[in-house]
């Protein structure tokens, strides 16, 4: 516990292998100090088989008993880590683990700003954090804001996460909340967690499910051989990440290997009179009727008679020793060439051509942004370019119901003219007539003051807009501006060249419409009015008396009714209709349909607006189509540059390679358009309903569609080709598409939003990506014959080549290369690779098992040679947390004992066995 704030969870696994280990966790216990309030004890027999009897724990001893939120044991921190530094034995079977959240974990002393340097110290001494939350598994791993360097500095190193369901209740038992599920790769076994803090990125992950590592139709369940009595197990089963097979010399660590790959048709090259099946069958036939079998993940079977051994599609990657020795010459490829290709190809460019890089990646991101850039932003423009035909679309919708509302509009106002003669009497004639001039007039007057009002309303947003912009907008934008830019190192003073404003006063000229805007609605509406403040209804007249009480015409005769304001015109409006209405309710009536023919007017001018907004619309269309067209033709415009630039990055090495001999001349780099055509097909199909008959009919047919008319355009192709493939495609299939529709065309709003979304998918491009590759006399890698160097082979199934998924099986790599190559080089990419592959390597040294966490280890062993017939070869399979496969590790391997102690040190825990 702390002296402040709540208390910290300490956890102590321990092995329960025997009584010893209760014996001696006991005998630790007693040494610390338990308290219970304010009060101290030191812990007896029978307190510390209480203690694990109940967690809250009701008496510490007869003199005290815990009260109501205070039952719980405190330990001071120093004391407990004191006790722990001076029991060998609690370092030798114990992992001290500590809880990460804020309420009974370090988490809560975040509060208190003295207690940081507690919080580092319990947190340096844990072995294991207990947390689900992926931000403290990155921080723990080195992924988040403290480095792996650092927490080596400070916390002792990397620490595995682990979380278990915290259940109070048993039906949560098992049942994690968010499905964090701890999965530990090992047995089930104590000393599984020992590896788990060896390993922490990939002993264990809290998810919903474990990692799925290789595809299971490219990994080997199990290997099974009949009609072979020297083979003692009858089935051997195979991890699915990296097997270490290990033995002496001659004990059929090879003749497992060639047994594996004859099951996955991949032997016959290797037949060298040095092989096992070789040897085996010649000068005297051994084998017999013997067959191979290997049972794949995905429930597949493949099987090989050793006597009529295949070679087609081979399903494994195989380099033998004999392979590996040939092609490792002394004047073969050197132990590191991946690394030194890069190298090479960075090195071979002047110091200027380098452009302040420090690697060849450096350069690479360098020369390839230019055309990167221009890629993002013409796919910014093509999904900027259909939010624009999606809303000429609407327009184009909208233009049969407005002729529609327009035409319902016209029939209703020449009603209401009607209605509205029918209450003139036949003397008031002459009065109604001069009404319908000067309302006409006043409604002409109305029209304009309402569009002046809304462009005076406009002025307001678009004074905040620049107001917005000039305060925060131009802010974030140039800020993002200057990280795109990084690498020009411009200085502050530099930078501020940069900023964006408005070339003109734009204060002044919103200020100067707005203020002549103002005095139109002035002059419009006249004296006495008040038209700016925002209310329906008439002007209203603010001088005194009521002109509309005249009798006679407000008006001269042979005036211009245009030319006077509204408040004359209104007021005249109102006088004529006193004279034509007999009473009260006749003119609220004439006022009434007045009222309503000016708002029916009005509406019919907005959708007159709206019919020939539509009317441009498909030639607005039109324009915006060929711009996404050259937009999409320009995407492939940045990547040929970025292919391009590219290319020119390795010509230097290119013209080196073609003068250079051996293996290396005969190696050149290819640039590829990878095209993830299942993805795209997948995201296509996901907006058609492929029920429906016509040519997208079923899964995959929209796939064969585009490998006939886009995939080579997109894999190829020049900007143009695409876009000219594409433009084929639509014409031959847009029928198709409108076709696979999964709402019908009547529900128009629907409708739209899908082909919106079915254009955004066709122009899409993130399924086109571009790749370089290796090539062997102009034969990619992956599909090499034997006779090409191993190590070459080795390094670039392990670090480039990431589309080859087959199981890869190795002999004995480390008979070519010192030892500090095999730590330094190939340690680290087989811990990667094998996240990726099945990988089986036959070897006699420690590093390429301990240090890359082998996942399975397999001890073969050999009987006595008998006339006539093979010895017995029998096979011990386990895990590295397995005590007999270690002991096994350290008496075979080279340098095995001193492999664990290396790993070990990175977490300052004794990994000897007991």
């Amino acid at each position: 516990g702390t002296a402040k704030g709540a208390p910290i969870n300490f956890h102590l696994m321990v092995s329960p292998d025997d009584s010893e280990h209760v014996v001696q966790l006991k005998r630790f216990l007693r040494k610390l100090t338990f308290k219970a309030g304010d009060d101290e004890y030191g812990c007896s027999r029978n307190e510390i088989i209480r203690l694990g009897r109940h967690h809250t724990g009701k008496h510490l001893d007869d003199r005290a008993a815990f009260t109501a939120g205070a039952n719980q044991f405190k330990v001071s921190p120093d004391q407990f880590l004191k006790e722990w530094a001076d029991s060998p034995w609690m370092q030798k079977n114990a992992l001290i683990a500590i809880a990460a959240g804020s309420g009974d974990g370090t988490s809560g002393l975040q509060r208190d700003d003295s207690l940081a340097a507690l919080r580092q110290k319990l947190e340096r001494s844990a072995h294991v954090i207990f947390s689900s939350n992926p931000k403290d598994r990155d921080f723990w791993l080195g992924n988040g804001a403290v480095s792996v360097e650092e927490l080596a500095k400070t916390y002792h190193g990397r620490k595995p996460c682990l979380h278990g369901s915290d259940a109070h209740d048993p039906e949560d038992v098992g049942a994690p909340a968010l499905d964090r599920f701890t999965w530990i790769k090992g047995d089930a076994i104590f000393e599984s967690l020992r590896q788990v803090c060896m390993e922490p990125e990939l002993r264990v992950i809290v998810a919903p499910t474990p990692p799925s590592g290789a595809f299971s139709s490219q990994t080997i369940k199990s290997i099974a051989i009949t009609n072979a009595n020297w083979f003692i197990d009858r089935e051997l089963p195979l991890n699915s990440g990296l097997i270490g097979v290990i033995g002496g010399r001659g004990s059929g660590k090879t003749a497992l290997a060639d047994m594996i790959a004859a099951g996955a048709h991949a032997l016959l090259p290797h037949l060298t009179k040095t092989s096992f099946v070789k040897r085996a069958r010649e000068p005297v036939d051994l084998l017999g009727d013997a067959s191979v079998t290997l049972t794949w993940k995905d429930g597949g079977q493949t099987t090989a008679a050793l006597r009529d051994l295949e070679f087609e599609g081979p399903r494994v990657q195989y380099l033998s020793q004999q392979f590996v020795e040939q092609l490792c010459s002394a004047d073969g490829a050197t132990d590191a060439l991946i690394r030194e290709i890069e190298r090479v190809i960075f090195t071979a460019h002047s110091q200027e051509d380098r452009m302040g890089a420090e690697s060849f990646r450096g350069l690479l991101d360098i020369r390839a942004s230019r055309g990167r850039q221009r890629r993002a932003g013409h796919e910014r423009a093509i999904a900027e370019t259909g939010d624009r035909i999606g809303s000429e679309r609407d327009k184009q919708d909208a233009v049969p119901e407005a002729q529609k509302r327009r035409a319902r509009l016209k029939i209703q106002i020449d009603q209401d003219k009607t209605e509205r003669a029918k209450l003139v009497t036949e003397d008031a004639k002459a009065h109604a007539q001069a009404l319908e001039k000067v309302s006409a007039a006043a409604d002409t007057l109305r029209g304009r003051i309402e569009q002046a009002r809304r462009r005076l309303e406009a002025l307001h947003v678009l004074a905040d807009d620049v107001k917005a912009f000039r305060e925060w907008r131009e802010e974030n934008e140039f800020e993002d501006f200057k990280e795109r830019h990084t690498a020009t190192d411009l200085k502050d003073g530099e930078w501020a060249a940069f900023r964006t404003d408005y070339v003109g006063d734009v204060d002044g000229v919103i200020n100067s419409v707005r203020a002549a805007t103002t005095d139109q609605i002035k002059r419009l509406s006249g004296p006495g009015t008040d038209r700016l403040k925002d209310h329906p209804g008439k002007t209203q007249v603010t001088d005194s008396g009521d002109p509309s009480s005249s009798t006679n015409s407000l008006i001269p005769a042979n005036t211009n009714l245009t030319d006077l304001p509204l408040s004359v015109l209104e007021q005249e409006e109102a006088r004529l209709r006193r004279l034509i209405g007999t009473d009260e309710e006749k003119r609220t009536a004439y006022r009434t349909l007045s009222d309503r023919i000016t708002a029916s007017q009005t509406q019919i001018s907005n959708h007159d607006k709206a019919i020939a907004a539509g009317d441009v619309a498909e030639e607005k269309i039109s324009a915006l189509l060929a711009a996404r067209n050259r937009s999409y033709k320009g995407v492939f415009d940045g990547i040929e540059a970025e292919e391009k630039a590219l290319t020119e990055l390795y010509s230097p090495l290119n013209e080196r390679l073609s003068q250079a001999v051996g293996a290396l001349g005969k190696l050149t780099f290819s640039i590829r358009r990878n095209i993830d055509l299942a993805a795209w097909a997948k995201k296509g199909e996901a907006l058609l309903d492929l029920r429906k008959e016509g040519a997208f009919r079923g899964r995959g047919a929209l796939t064969a569609a585009a490998e006939a008319l886009l995939l080579e355009a997109w894999r190829t192709g020049s900007a143009e080709d695409v876009a000219k493939a594409m433009a084929t495609f639509r014409r031959q299939h847009d029928e198709n598409l409108r076709n696979g529709a999964p709402v019908e065309k009547t529900d128009k709003a629907r409708y739209r939003a899908w082909a919106g979304e079915v254009s955004s998918w066709l122009y899409s491009t993130d399924h086109v990506r571009v790749s370089y590759g290796m090539q062997h006399e102009g034969v990619d890698i992956e599909t090499l014959s034997p006779g090409t160097r191993g190590i070459v082979l080795l390094l670039l199934y392990l670090a480039i080549d990431t589309e080859d998924d087959r199981p890869l099986i190795i002999d004995q790599p480390e008979e070519n290369l010192d030892p500090k190559s095999i730590f330094d080089e190939l340690v680290e990419l087989f811990r990667q690779a094998k996240q990726r592959r099945q990988i089986i390597i036959i070897t006699h040294n420690a590093n390429l098992v301990v240090n890359t966490d082998a996942d399975q280890v397999i001890v073969s062993e050999c009987g006595q040679l008998h006339p006539g017939k093979l010895p017995e070869i029998g096979y011990t399979c386990g895990s590295l947390e397995n005590a007999d496969i270690r002991a096994h590790v350290c008496s075979i391997l080279e340098g095995g004992e001193e492999a664990f102690r290396e790993r070990a040190k990175r977490l300052r825990i004794d990994m000897t066995t007991a």
